[in-house]
């Protein structure tokens, strides 16, 4: 503390000692104070006092009060408290005199008279005692100050010994008080242990300091109490239990009127406003706002709150330890600025429950994470459930942030599906290869030993991918296999490339795993014998096994978000960031965070794969349910694990990248024949739901912002000569090939969809055929005959590109 107080006179020495030596007397003789007599004024005794007040306590820098800490989104709305004392402390000029007047007034009516310990009071707690009284009594307000902060101190250091000797019955530790008492009055004025005391004591069951009280019972701050509110809560300091007025506002009123008859003995007030304000009911007076603690609080953001938690607690700047850490959230009295978008934050959540709401009788989850490029900020981030424990009443509560992976307070991740595609493409791309290059997309079996894994050859197996939805078979472009997400090209693709190439790009971009290496896992085993490096504690690598192109590896949404918005970013990726800034009690700023990037690919290939996924949000294409509103520019592509078991889309815009993920996280459940939100589906892709919520949410988020354009490319992926078909047979006729892409060039600018509507199955198959389509056939509710097609995708006369399938919906006949 720094010395502002006052120095004692040798009288007021020896005044203060006689006190002290009175305090000593209890429960022995009062007749210690003689030792001294109070109107010897020797040299002697004046050098004797003296030198007994230098061996007063000189560390009295007692450490600063537990506060409450908050967390806020990037615009300053508070979202969330923590504390383990509901505290905000205050400056003196932040409490009303009538609060310090009724304080001093019903605790210690000589404050401002004595140094410390007042031996009026004590001589009458002695008495007390000898009478046959609790050892009790006396205390001033800077004693009780002491030993407030001497409690304090112990809960801040987690010393139980320190908060036992300072809460023990005993003459020792009254003798301690006091000694305490005397240094502080010797170093603070009596406003600075006066404000001191009424920022550290208890004024509520679980409220500490006016500001917090005030807060609580009245809904406004110390400055602002009348006068009842302030004798009300200077009565409840002595037994806030006891004199609580919500609990007992009978006995409330009684302690409160007792302060203001105080008060007005005292000539504080005037008989007027005594009677005034005795008048007052209790109930009239209380305005009770709960201040909530922790992130169960926050709402729709709680599962963000969370994350900021896990993000906060592993800052070093807040100490070395975990348990420093947490002291410092919940005592600390911090300020933690978030990304949180909070705008940004609604349009998600109600993209998501739109789709899927929370509690649904699907039990189906949806979770949406979304980042900002350049900065790796994340805006947003929810989920369809409520943040909790679940109970009878809601069972689908939960904890775990289905964003996040383990080291952050989530689960272990889920399987991308074709999402993982992206990062096959990029290869192909990196390679030089041409989006318009032939691909023979039907279904075969790569043996082990045509994969080429040099990180970790013992993974390579026999695959045997197959085509979800019809889609796939036959000769097609690399683009429209992109389109219609076919397995078995990006089979062919990868089968003629490194997977350990493939799988680090997409780790460079920012795909995680969401399970962390643990020993005796089977998972981290599995990571081991395959000879990639885990360590413990931390995410496990991504596998390049042949699945994983098909998206085998359980991931995160939020760093599938994150690699979307490195994508967005031409190829920069940066550290996901949930908090920018943390200061002290002080304002001291304690932890600064600034984006954390580097340049993972080449910003051209990041180009040229923007333009190839621009082409996934367009009409027949699997993400065509994501198309944005007002023809702003997206890329993008869908996902779906094998039996419906994920659902995903990702996607970005210049300015922002999004991730949806939809499936159950309790384990690989199917979403075949699901009613959702009321809609019965046999399947469940990501074009459908995921995609819906994309296009929901990022339409309101990008609301008001201007409309971006992807930079282009230097060289163009969708133009240029084809290459020979690219296929696992390396025996083919390349010339005749070579002659069939020319023709197909050639009348390209001429095809069009014919029109299917109207003919049976069978001849609208024959038809697409005929005119040098393929074809994926689908069923619909319609009250047409059954079997009769009713929509096609392109449509009849759209300009179509030959070799492409066209989208066929066949009646059902359930209407």
């Amino acid at each position: 503390m720094q010395k502002t107080g006052r120095r004692l006179t040798i009288r007021q020495l020896i005044v203060a000692l006689l006190s002290f030596s009175l305090l000593c007397g209890v429960g022995g003789t009062l007749l210690a104070a003689s030792a001294i007599p109070f109107t010897a004024m020797s040299g002697t005794a004046a050098n004797a006092v003296t030198r007994m007040f230098d061996d007063l306590p000189t560390g009295i820098d007692f450490t600063r009060p537990s506060e409450q800490s908050v967390i806020l989104a990037a615009d300053g709305t508070k979202i969330a408290t923590f504390y383990a004392e509901n505290r905000i402390i205050v400056k003196s000029d932040a409490i009303s005199p009538l609060l310090k007047d009724a304080v001093v007034s019903i605790e210690d009516e000589r404050f401002y008279q004595h140094n410390g310990v007042d031996a009026q009071g004590i001589f009458r707690a002695a008495v007390n005692n000898f009478t046959g009284g609790a050892l009790a009594g006396g205390s001033t307000i800077t004693q009780q100050y002491v030993k407030n902060a001497l409690i304090e101190q112990g809960r801040i250091l987690g010393d139980e010994n320190l908060i036992a000797k300072a809460t023990e019955d005993s003459i020792a530790r009254k003798i301690n008080e006091a000694r305490y008492a005397i240094a502080v009055e010797n170093k603070l004025t009596k406003d600075e242990i006066l404000t001191a005391y009424l920022n550290i004591a208890q004024f509520g069951p679980s409220q500490w300091g006016v500001e917090a009280a005030s807060r609580y019972f009245f809904g406004v701050s110390a400055k602002d109490v009348s006068l009842e509110q302030a004798a009300m809560l200077a009565g409840i300091t002595q037994s806030p239990g006891k004199w609580n007025p919500i609990t007992d506002p009978v006995n409330a009123k009684i302690r409160r009127d007792t302060v203001l008859g105080q008060m007005y003995k005292l000539d504080k007030i005037t008989r007027e406003q005594f009677e005034a304000a005795s008048a007052v009911p209790i109930e009239a007076m209380l305005h009770v706002t709960e201040v909530p603690n922790g992130c169960a609080t926050a709402g729709i953001s709680a599962y963000f709150c969370d994350y900021v938690v896990q993000d906060v607690l592993k800052s070093k700047s807040l100490g070395e330890s975990s348990a420093q850490r947490i002291q410092k959230l919940y005592r600390g009295g911090l300020v933690i600025k978030t990304t949180l978008d909070l705008h940004k934050q609604q349009a998600a959540y109600d993209a998501i429950v739109a789709s899927t709401p929370v509690n649904d009788p699907s039990s189906v989850d949806m979770a949406l994470s979304s980042v900002e490029p350049n900065t790796g900020h994340i805006v947003a981030m929810v989920q369809n459930s409520t943040y909790g424990n679940p109970t009878e009443q809601s069972p689908n509560n939960t904890k775990l942030n289905l964003n996040a992976g383990q080291d952050m307070g989530g689960g272990f991740g889920f399987q991308s599906g074709s999402t993982f595609k992206i990062f096959t493409l990029m290869e192909w791309l990196h390679q030089g290869r041409n989006v318009n290059e032939v691909i023979n997309t039907d279904i075969r079996t790569f043996p082990a030993n045509t994969w080429k894994i040099r990180c970790a050859p013992s993974v390579a197996d026999v695959f045997n991918p197959s085509n979800l939805e019809g889609a796939g078979g036959g000769r097609m472009t690399v683009l429209e296999s992109t389109r219609k997400s076919v397995n078995t090209a990006f089979a062919v693709m990868a089968n003629q490339y490194d997977l350990c190439d493939i799988v680090d790009r997409a780790s460079a971009l920012g795909v995680r795993r969401g399970t962390l290496a643990q020993e005796g896992s089977s998972q981290t085993a599995e990571i081991l014998n395959a000879g990639l490096h885990a360590e413990y504690g931390k995410p496990l690598p991504l596998l390049p096994n042949p699945g994983s192109i098909l998206g085998t590896n359980p991931v995160t949404p939020l760093s599938m978000a994150n690699a979307m918005a490195s994508l967005a970013a031409e190829g920069k990726y940066c550290e996901p960031t949930s908090f920018t800034q943390i200061t002290d009690n002080n304002g001291t700023i304690l932890a600064a965070v600034e984006p954390q990037c580097r340049q993972a690919v080449d910003a051209e290939l990041a180009r040229q794969t923007t333009a190839v996924l621009q082409q996934v949000l367009t009409r027949g294409a699997t993400g065509e349910n994501a198309i944005l509103a007002g023809g702003r520019p997206a890329a993008g592509k869908t996902g779906t694990a094998d039996l419906d078991y994920h659902a995903w889309f990702v996607g970005y815009t210049p300015q922002l990248a999004t991730a949806v993920w939809q499936g159950h996280y309790e384990g690989s459940i199917s979403m075949f024949d699901s009613v959702i939100n009321g809609t019965f589906h046999s399947e469940v892709y990501g074009g459908l739901y995921p995609a819906r919520s994309f296009k929901q949410y990022m339409d309101n988020a990008l609301a008001n912002t201007p409309i971006q354009q992807f930079n282009k490319p230097t060289k163009d992926p969708l133009r240029g000569a084809n290459r020979p078909p690219a296929d696992a047979n390396k025996n083919q006729d390349q010339d005749k090939d070579k002659d069939k892409n020319k023709d197909k060039e050639n009348n390209d600018s001429n095809a069009s969809a014919p029109n299917l509507i109207g003919m049976s199955q069978e001849d609208a198959q024959n038809t697409a055929l005929a005119a040098g389509f393929g074809y994926t056939t689908r069923a619909k509710d319609s009250n047409q005959p059954a079997g009769t097609v009713v929509a096609q995708s392109p449509a009849a006369g759209e300009k179509a590109e030959p070799g492409i399938r066209i989208d066929i919906w066949v009646s059902n006949g359930r209407g």
